[in-house]
């Protein structure tokens, strides 16, 4: 989820940094851990010994920290009243190895918090084995992802198509990330400075709140956010009851290592930016930030990006991922990014190659010189056999 990239205009830098990776010590060479069975529980019925299991494979994958894969966000989801089913996998031994948290629609699955889970997969140790057709039991035909981390290879030929998922590396908060940032980034915050004191000689006191939990702002961040889908023509997220209530409870789930983060930035009596996002222990997943558009002409999105910055060391934070998306001001703004996969699981070459005819259509709309008029019909078409 992202916010409109119309704020800003010029040309992003083209350095794309990779992904930090952790360091590493010297140790053994993990044991390849292949899925032997499985077995599809509601998430209300897994056990401890499974709940443990999702913590302790999740921990030991460096690639898995986004707080998509907690099993704090499956619990909310599930909590809200949209179903999540696990798929646990577990190895000849009987040892729980592989957890994928998923809906089922009649015969097609899909990751957990979908359609606005920004980073998706199974839970599984570094190296491990899991056939995706495993999933395929039960009357299930199909499992489509299209935020898939690459950490399991058995994923990659239903694999179909792969796209950038920006990244702040914010390190050393607001410094540490200037000392990375493009040029075009450094411009973008140094122009965000400038105008919070515009904003405070022109408004009042300019005030940034980096955690607060408050349902009255939570309930103004979906009102705002439903204009702006209104106003561009993309699907109402929070035409669905439920989402708001995920939301709710993620806002008033405050365990210290996964829990909802609402952040606010007024200007005087104005609430000028808002976000609401998701962490887990040191990374921040920007999600739904909104902004008045009465003060637009502040690029207020920039403003509130530019205070979280400086705020990340006090709360802990030491990278802000973007989320999929080609918007102006991710590309300006990342430090680097990662690849994230599109595509379905199944045994159909019929469905695959509809898929594929259907991507196609939606490549050619989206650059075609006749512009918006395509990019709608284009956003139509994607909603089909998803």
């Amino acid at each position: 989820m992202s916010m409109p990239a119309s704020e800003e205009s010029g040309e992003p830098d083209a350095s794309t940094d990779p992904r930090p990776v952790p360091a590493r010590s010297a140790q053994p060479v993990p044991v390849v851990r292949a899925v032997e069975t499985v077995r599809t529980v509601g998430f209300g019925a897994l056990t401890a010994e499974e709940l443990d299991a999702w913590h302790r494979l999740r921990a030991a994958n460096p690639l898995l920290d986004s707080p998509y894969f907690h099993p704090g966000f499956a619990a909310a989801v599930h909590g809200s009243g949209r179903e999540v089913r696990v798929a646990v996998g577990r190895d000849r031994a009987g040892d729980v190895c592989a957890l994928l948290p998923h809906h089922r629609e009649r015969s097609l699955i899909r990751p957990a918090g979908w359609p606005a889970a920004d980073f998706q997969g199974p839970v599984l140790a570094p190296g491990s084995s899991f056939s995706p057709l495993t999933l395929l039991t039960g009357g299930v035909r199909g499992f489509a992802f299209d935020h898939l981390v690459e950490s399991c290879a058995d994923f990659g030929p239903w694999v179909e198509s792969r796209r950038p998922s920006p990244f702040l590396d914010v390190s050393g908060g607001l410094a540490g990330y200037l000392g990375r940032a493009s040029r075009s980034g450094k411009d973008n915050m140094g122009q965000a400075r400038r105008r919070a004191a515009k904003a405070e000689r022109t408004h009042g006191t300019v005030r940034f709140v980096a955690d607060v939990v408050d349902t009255e702002i939570l309930g103004r961040v979906v009102e705002l956010k439903r204009a702006q889908y209104a106003a561009t023509g993309a699907r109402d997220y929070f035409a669905e009851p439920d989402r708001h209530d995920l939301l709710t409870r993620l806002l008033h789930t405050r365990d210290s290592s996964f829990g909802g983060i609402l952040s606010t930035l007024h200007a005087g009596p104005h609430l000028v930016a808002a976000h609401f996002g998701i962490r887990s222990e040191n990374v921040l997943h920007w999600w739904f930030p909104v902004y008045d558009p009465a003060f637009a002409g502040l690029a207020p999105g920039w403003m509130l990006l530019r205070e979280l910055a400086a705020a990340a060391p006090a709360l802990g934070i030491t990278r802000i991922d973007l989320g999929r998306g080609d918007d102006e001001y991710k590309r300006r703004a990342k430090t680097g990014e990662t690849q994230v996969c599109q595509g379905i699981v199944t045994r159909s070459s019929a469905r695959q190659a509809l898929r594929r005819a259907r991507d196609s259509v939606v490549a050619t709309a989206k650059s075609s010189a006749l512009g918006p008029s395509l990019r709608h019909i284009a956003r139509k078409i994607r909603t089909f056999n998803r």
